[in-house]
């Protein structure tokens, strides 16, 4: 992605529920909170649930990478550590999204998840890749073409 083009992503504030449209290019700032004024943090996974994740997808211009997990699945915890990594490494040039299947059910049928951790970068809404399994760093960087 040219360094010139808008670099902007729409998340919910986890403090009020207020959707935010944020300037990626402006991250080094600290952006906050429209409402609520508290830090809108993008350096790490941003946990999305069906009432936002359409509005995060279509309103973002960057890659974004979201993560299909479930709390007992224990690949998934194996992979956490390796999506927050991804999630620092790559803040403002890609946003990283946790979706609960278990929570989201209607999502993950959308998207035809049938075994987890799934992990799909959508590209302007469409999807571009996915990975079933657990896949290091590499991988991620592979599939949102940030290597």
């Amino acid at each position: 992605m040219p360094e010139t083009a808008e670099r902007r992503a729409v998340v919910r504030c986890v403090f009020c529920q207020t959707s935010n449209r944020v300037d990626l290019s402006k991250l080094a700032l600290g952006p906050k909170c429209a409402n609520c004024k508290r830090p809108i943090l993008l350096d790490r996974p941003v946990k999305v649930t069906g009432g936002d994740f359409d509005q995060t997808l279509n309103g973002t211009t960057v890659p974004v990478l979201v993560d299909f997990y479930a709390d007992w699945c224990g690949p998934c915890h194996m992979m956490a550590p390796i999506v927050d990594d991804f999630a620092q490494r790559h803040a403002g040039k890609a946003l990283v999204l946790k979706l609960d299947t278990d929570a989201d059910q209607a999502v993950a049928g959308r998207f035809g998840i049938r075994g987890i951790p799934t992990v799909i970068v959508f590209d302007h809404g469409n999807e571009r890749g996915r990975h079933v399994g657990v896949a290091d760093l590499a991988k991620l960087e592979s599939l949102a073409a940030l290597t």
